[in-house]
């Protein structure tokens, strides 16, 4: 779904460079620097297994003081995300999964190009509608937005009979 597949985007880097800068971010914050993301020009960008930190969730926890005690929590050695691990079968079609602590590996997705539920423009989706999930991870829609090189930034979002809804914003650290 790139715009253009053999131009990779250029741009300057956006927003903070550290997962913690990241974490002290309201969810408007972390949206306007999503919208002024890009996707990555191929998904080999994602490839491994890159850490993975939840950075804040929508509704009464995005206030200032209870930010910190989520980013706290997020980054704390029991906290059970660990990340996702990505595998790009080519430049724009691979799968993933997510790794949770005690749990291992679980919850299998697709990766492709699509356009984002936040603005309409590219991004990379994270497809959980997999047979082999169970339903209400198939609710799940998970992009991504390249905010520099290694440095992704997403909405996790939950579908419903409308629109998909934002739940929290999490970042993947691939550097």
């Amino acid at each position: 779904m790139r715009l253009d597949p053999t131009t990779p985007p250029t741009r300057a880097p956006v927003g903070p460079a550290h997962l913690d800068d990241l974490a002290r971010l309201s969810s408007a914050e972390l949206e306007a620097l999503y919208r002024r993301a890009a996707p990555p020009a191929s998904l080999d960008a994602l490839a491994g297994a890159p850490v993975g930190r939840m950075l804040t969730v929508r509704g009464p926890l995005d206030r200032e003081g209870a930010r910190a005690r989520v980013a706290r929590l997020a980054r704390a050695s029991f906290f059970p995300w660990l990340g996702k691990s990505f595998e790009a079968f080519d430049a724009e079609r691979g799968e993933g999964i997510n790794r949770v602590q005690l749990l291992g590996e679980r919850f299998r997705f697709g990766l492709s190009f699509d356009r984002s539920v936040i603005d309409g423009e590219p991004c990379v989706l994270l497809d959980y509608d997999r047979a082999d999930n169970p339903w209400l991870i198939r609710q799940i829609r998970d992009e991504l937005r390249e905010l520099r090189p290694g440095l992704f930034l997403g909405p996790a979002l939950a579908k419903t009979r409308g629109e998909p809804v934002l739940v929290l914003w999490f970042a993947i650290d691939a550097r």
